[in-house]
């Protein structure tokens, strides 16, 4: 997921500057495909299961949003059923979305995710 590269430009008016991503061959094979990724549950409700989470390849201690990582470390979780919240790394199957240009959405985006077990 690292290859990405992020850069500066204007939105689509001209009129604001923003970041937008630029995604390498490599990630962009995955696109749309099936995966199992892992990596540390960073929950954006505060109930025990989520339908909707955020997936950090750090800690919560450590990941993007405490400064700790870049905006490649992280992507957000859509689940088909919710999943409990673990401090632990987790194995999440999922189809693997890149987010080209919606700026209120991270970089990745996890679809259709089910918990996978060890």
């Amino acid at each position: 997921m690292a290859d990405v590269q992020i850069k500066s430009g204007k939105d689509k008016s001209g009129q604001f500057d923003i970041d937008y991503p630029v995604f390498g061959e490599k990630i962009q094979a995955f696109d749309g495909k099936w995966v199992i990724i892992k990596g540390y549950f960073i929950p954006v409700q505060e109930y025990e299961s989520q339908t909707y989470f955020v997936l950090s390849a750090f800690p919560y201690n450590l990941c993007y949003f405490c400064g700790g990582a870049g905006p490649e470390t992280v992507l957000e979780v859509y689940a088909q059923t919710p999943i409990l919240y673990e401090e632990t790394p987790m194995l999440l199957l999922g189809i693997l979305r890149l987010n080209r240009d919606d700026p209120n959405h991270l970089l990745y985006i996890l679809e259709k995710a089910t918990r996978v077990t060890q």
